[in-house]
């Protein structure tokens, strides 16, 4: 790489992940290479068990790797104690997950203005009004993820994961558990948020449509990528 190029913002170099079940090792995520730069969106796709949560989970510094190097704008994850790794799991990922992952004694507009208060934010509730406005829920700020629909709870998902603007963004099937009206509409908010952001977009995702929205496909099977290296 010469000096005129970036570093990119995501580099996993032979990221491996065993488990043991008993007897029997596993391994879930078998020597994945592969760089991201900023502002590109990529689609990991592959059957269920292929190892692709895994991934996520391991580029966001949630699970730690059995070999192996995650580097975010450079910096390898790996290296960091846990509470370094989280100051910048803060600072540059956003995450929306399958299964919304809204703190249920919140409301919408807590729940988005929860990581601005973390961040030190003072503007905290201005900012989390604007985004939840953005996604379409104004009416919604004073709900509790009990009183929203699926894709209501999405949005919320939406809002908080973009509210501090990180530079990357990690979906894990984010209209999995929507129906397809709904999943569709989700996905044009992410994609517009993403275009209107910056932002760098994984997406985890087994809906084929979806991931042919992104610029590149990362396809994974029995843990290794298949295509889509480097």
């Amino acid at each position: 790489m010469n000096g005129s190029q970036q570093v990119p913002i995501v580099q996993a170099q032979h990221l491996t992940k065993h488990v043991s079940l008993g007897d029997e090792h596993l391994t879930i995520v078998d020597d994945v290479s592969f760089e991201v730069p900023q502002g590109a969106s990529v689609a990991v796709v592959g059957v269920s068990g292929s190892g692709k949560s895994t991934l996520l989970g391991l580029l966001a510094g949630l699970d730690v790797p059995s070999a192996g190097t995650v580097a975010l704008e450079g910096r390898d994850l790996f290296t960091l104690d846990e509470d370094a790794r989280a100051a910048l799991r803060a600072r540059l990922i956003g995450i929306v997950f399958q299964n919304f992952q809204l703190l249920p004694a919140f409301t919408a507009l807590e729940n988005v203005m929860l990581p601005l208060e973390l961040a030190g934010r003072e503007d905290a509730e201005a900012r989390a009004r604007a985004d939840l406005d953005r996604v379409g829920l104004t009416q919604r700020l004073r709900h509790y993820p009990k009183q929203l629909s699926g894709g209501e709870q999405q949005r919320v998902a939406i809002a908080r994961a973009f509210a501090t603007e990180p530079p990357i963004l990690l979906a894990d099937e984010p209209t999995g558990n929507l129906d397809a009206v709904t999943g569709a509409e989700i996905a044009d908010l992410m994609f517009a948020l993403n275009a209107e952001r910056g932002t760098t977009l994984i997406l985890v995702t087994h809906d084929e449509k979806l991931a042919a929205r992104c610029g590149r496909e990362l396809r994974m099977a029995a843990g290794r990528l298949v295509n889509g290296v480097a």
